[in-house]
């Protein structure tokens, strides 16, 4: 006998996901949780639209792409922080090696365009198949398998010869499981 399907449990258990997701989409930690926390109200609120059996990674995430879409189409109505205030307001992170090689990806997935940038965090963050981005996307399953090459490609150029030296933006940390998908499609 199957369980009921439980939407909350499921839901739930789908918010660690949506924030990576969001992380990489974002490049802004802060932002990244507030577009993640939009998603998971809108996904509740409009849960009666989810349809049990179907995939509910690929729905969430559809909602997490098309919060992202919405806030970009109004950031040009915001103001960009000085950068004065932001220099003094930096928090350094532990040097820990790990966490050197993780910003140096997250470095690296900021210098992606956007289209590649969210292809492969949807397949190595998202474990979603090539197909489930293609319907989720609205693109051929071929531009997909053709994104997440070019992203990976590009991604071991720049880890490899070391440029991604500096900051290029505030995403912050919280892409491990991006990290271990990106380190097992290197050394495959």
């Amino acid at each position: 006998m199957t369980e009921p399907f439980d939407f909350e449990r499921e839901l739930v258990a789908l918010i660690p996901h949506m924030r990576a997701f969001a992380r990489g989409l974002c490049r802004d930690a802060v932002l990244a949780d507030d577009l993640a926390q939009d998603a998971l109200l809108r996904a509740w609120r409009r849960q009666e639209t989810f349809k049990p059996g179907t995939n509910m990674r690929g729905w969430v995430f559809m909602i997490v792409r098309n919060q992202f879409f919405s806030l970009k189409r109004r950031a040009w109505r915001s103001v960009a922080l000085d950068p004065e205030v932001a220099a003094q307001t930096l928090v350094c992170a532990p040097s820990a090696e790990h966490v050197l090689e993780l910003d140096d990806v997250r470095r690296a997935l900021a210098r992606l365009p956007d289209h590649q940038r969210e292809a492969v965090i949807l397949v190595g963050a998202g474990e979603l198949s090539y197909q489930e981005v293609a319907e989720l996307t609205g693109v051929h399953i071929g531009t997909v398998k053709s994104r997440v090459c070019r992203a990976r490609l590009a991604l071991t150029e720049m880890l490899s010869d070391g440029a991604v030296v500096g900051d290029v933006d505030g995403m912050g940390q919280g892409l491990g499981a991006l990290l271990e998908g990106l380190q097992q499609a290197l050394a495959a």
